[in-house]
């Protein structure tokens, strides 16, 4: 089948994600999001997400369809995110899907979030597929992850992961520790532009100098470390840093600490990336995940990667951020591969492996 028409569902963390795909052409991209749910709580609370993802999930899939002027008897297939992301949140649109395939007897793939990152290129409209080998840096609020993409479907390798906070969960977890509201990351870089204090003057990124975790010689010489992430100690420096202003009685620009911690973060993702490229031998870096939309990151990244005489792709941002359309693209993939099915009894997996594209 070249051009199944299959409805892609992502209820990973905290946005209800309903896409429909022709082929490798998108119809539809709707998404319902509980961030405003979660504000007061500082961070997203697996059970309020749950709670939304349940409210929304049956609204989300009439709203596509009708965007797409489709009726479900007309889908070929349908796709979901299995695994990874929050057990509560998943086992909803997995839940969903089933009800669905088993309904309208239709095939059900269950598939991998983060491969799903990658496979959202196969239908963006302002490049031709996807540019493989690559390497792919998705950052996000519960994802931190390097990879190296052969092929989207079969050949994906995890080179280097966070071994404790995501960079998305750092940014949330410092932006309350300065009073700033979730979600932290675009509060953050509000307030290193200058533009939460009122005076629009950017923050010093060399006022406070903040440690790069795992990112000293000897970690960049250990195999088990050289791409790997830590954030943990960079939420300890800026703690301390509050702290001592309160002790001594200082003023503290949020400004400069937004904007030191902010370039600390984006230094580290976008030096252990382009080791992973020069490791390699990849020219070409695919940026995903919800920290896709820091501007500071896309900056530095990009400017790093042509120094290094690497292709940079970004894809739209709408596409960037968890959504139904990229689950539906890989699912698409799938069908017009001709791979089989998941088995209806498989379940959602919150720590589902990168190389498991299909449960």
């Amino acid at each position: 089948m070249s051009e199944p028409l299959v409805l892609g569902i992502e209820s990973s963390c905290d946005e209800t994600g309903v896409g429909i795909v022709r082929g490798r052409t998108l119809l539809t991209n709707t998404v319902s999001s509980s961030m405003d749910e979660h504000v007061r709580f500082g961070g997203v609370v697996p059970e309020v997400a749950s709670r939304a993802h349940v409210q929304a999930i049956g609204p989300a899939i009439a709203s596509a369809c009708d965007q797409a002027d489709i009726a479900l008897s007309d889908l070929d297939a349908i796709a979901v995110t299995a695994g990874p992301g929050l057990s509560g949140a998943l086992m909803v649109g997995v839940g969903a899907a089933k009800g669905l395939a088993a309904a309208l007897n239709l095939p059900l793939y269950g598939v991998n979030h983060l491969a799903a990152h990658v496979a959202v290129d196969l239908i963006a409209d302002d490049i031709d597929g996807i540019t493989t080998p690559t390497i792919a840096l998705l950052v996000s609020g519960g994802h931190t992850e390097i990879l190296r993409i052969g092929d989207v479907v079969d050949d994906i390798e995890l080179i280097g992961a966070t071994i404790d906070d995501a960079a998305g969960e750092a940014f949330d977890k410092t932006a309350r520790l300065l009073g700033l509201d979730y979600p932290g990351g675009p509060n953050i870089s509000k307030a290193a532009l200058g533009q939460l204090d009122g005076s629009e003057v950017p923050g010093d990124r060399s006022a406070v100098k903040f440690p790069r975790g795992l990112a000293k010689k000897q970690d960049l010489r250990d195999p088990e470390r050289r791409y790997n992430f830590s954030f943990s100690g960079l939420k300890t420096a800026a703690l301390r840093e509050v702290t001592k202003a309160e002790t001594l009685g200082t003023d503290l620009r949020v400004a400069d600490l937004a904007a030191g911690f902010e370039d600390a973060v984006v230094d580290v993702l976008v030096t252990k990336t382009l080791l992973a490229a020069a490791d390699t031998g990849i020219n070409h870096v695919v940026l995903g995940g919800g920290v896709a939309a820091n501007s500071h990151l896309r900056e530095v990244l990009g400017t790093r990667c042509a120094e290094a005489g690497v292709r940079l792709r970004v894809p739209p941002l709408g596409l960037c951020t968890d959504n139904g359309a990229m689950v539906a693209a890989l699912g698409s993939e799938l069908v017009r591969r001709g791979i089989a099915p998941s088995n209806l009894s498989f379940p959602a997996v919150s720590s589902l492996d990168v190389d498991h594209v299909l449960v």
